[in-house]
């Protein structure tokens, strides 16, 4: 059996993530329904070669608590969500549902892979700013693994 952190999936995984930042971005955009979202994109890619629970989970998960999840990153930002970037507001509410409800995967997992998709497809130095964001984020919403993770 392989563990949850085997390379086949963290593969998986990413390929979620980068698909889960383009349907979130299409949903902010367009307005499209999540569930047709969904549909679409199941259609339209392989998804042998993807964690198809992971994405279907945050695509849901992200619109589903927007609020919620746009009110913790209001305090830990310095501007109004409405002055980030698109592509920074999904990874920062990506990477907040993420540290809300998949405690299988380590926080520095999560500031990574948003820090990456930041990279790819965000302004800049967007990247910079997310990995700030979502590391206060993960100092207040993974308290106890952050205090007993050690120091790089």
């Amino acid at each position: 059996m392989a563990n949850d952190h085997s390379p086949s999936l963290s593969s998986k995984r990413r390929k979620a993530r980068k698909l889960a930042l383009q349907a979130l971005y299409q949903w902010h955009m367009a307005e499209t329904s999540v569930s047709a979202l969904v549909a679409q994109f199941l259609a339209d890619n392989n998804m042998e070669k993807i964690d198809q629970e992971y994405f279907t989970e945050v695509v849901r998960g992200v619109p589903a608590e927007k609020s919620s999840l746009d009110d913790k990153i209001a305090g830990h930002i310095d501007r109004e969500l409405s002055r980030l970037t698109p592509i920074e507001l999904a990874v920062l509410r990506m990477g907040t549902y993420e540290l809300l409800h998949r405690l299988d995967v380590p926080y520095r997992v999560i500031i990574n892979e948003g820090v990456e998709l930041t990279k790819a497809f965000g302004a800049t130095d967007g990247h910079k700013y997310v990995n700030g964001v979502l590391d206060k984020l993960a100092q207040e919403l993974r308290i106890t693994e952050v205090a007993h993770t050690p120091s790089r």
